[in-house]
């Protein structure tokens, strides 16, 4: 494996964990003492403190700064959360698979000790996985922004109604969309929502932002694979009076009519140790049932 070109010295670690899972308690008992013989610091959110029995913890919104690296216990759900409170910050992002498909985790329970011992060496490498960034405009003012690291969509609250959505890219009109809704997706976030809505699978390394109708009334209304400089823009222009736009399926926040979801790409990636022996189309194969 290549030695990471920062050589960065671990010597404050983070964890988060997934709450209700029978195994953590034990796992996270054996990491903080293997990180304590070494002289490394932990520190961990408020469900590991739980799980070790500890009163302090802190707010997985708020991560504590200047952490080396970040352990992650859990699945997706668990990474997704915790690389939004991460931000721009370059910390790298150790994520231990403990839920069900896991596309984004690249180790498993009983390898993370010996992939932390190749961290603490510097051996290691990341893989760069790209960010939205997402604004709510509402008579011409932001209502402030949101990040995404799989994608934000724009979907109606009921059943009956159809939203009609205007999407721009760079101010272009593209189509008057009448549709569920809307996804704009990372190529992290083409394997989520967005392939369930029949947009493509896109490799993680590919530059570039995927636009996704949920159901549209008009069938070649097809997904569109757009260029990372490219500024989206979706108008509700009608439909439902209650819609939404969800950030990485975990934080809602409620439209109104004539409200502009204007989303760019980040200037910044979120960093994911990268075994060297992980492949793409191996987790596909394996995640995805095509052996």
């Amino acid at each position: 494996m290549p030695r990471n070109d920062s050589e960065r010295a671990i010597r404050r670690v983070g964890i988060v964990s997934k709450p209700g899972r029978e195994e953590i308690p034990e796992l996270v008992g054996r990491l903080v003492a293997w990180l304590e013989e070494r002289g490394i610091e932990s520190e961990y959110d408020l469900v590991t403190a739980e799980y070790l029995r500890q009163g302090a913890g802190f707010d997985r919104e708020e991560l504590p700064p200047q952490l080396d690296l970040l352990i992650v216990l859990g699945g997706d759900g668990t990474l997704l959360s915790a690389a939004r409170s991460l931000g721009r910050h370059r910390t790298p992002i150790l994520a231990v698979n403990l839920g069900g498909l896991g596309f984004m985790m690249t180790t498993g329970p009983d390898e993370v000790l010996p992939q932390l011992e190749r961290v603490l060496a510097g051996y290691y490498a990341t893989i760069g996985r790209s960010v939205l960034t997402t604004e709510i405009v509402r008579n011409g003012e932001s209502l402030g922004c949101h990040n995404a690291l799989n994608d934000v969509v724009i979907n109606k609250a009921a059943v009956a109604r159809l939203l009609l959505l205007d999407a721009y890219i760079d101010k272009e009109l593209v189509s008057s969309y009448r549709a569920d809704g809307m996804i704009i997706s990372t190529p992290t976030g083409s394997t989520a929502y967005s392939l369930s809505a029949g947009g493509p699978v896109i490799y993680p390394s590919v530059s570039a932002i995927c636009l996704t109708p949920i159901c549209p009334h008009t069938l070649t209304n097809r997904p569109l694979v757009l260029p990372d400089a490219a500024t989206i823009e979706v108008v509700v222009r009608g439909g439902d009076k209650d819609s939404y736009l969800t950030i990485d399926g975990q934080v809602g926040l409620e439209l109104q009519l004539n409200d502009r979801v204007r989303t760019r790409l980040a200037d910044y990636c979120l960093h994911i140790i990268q075994p060297d022996r992980l492949r793409f189309f191996e987790v596909l194969r394996s995640k995805m049932k095509w052996d």
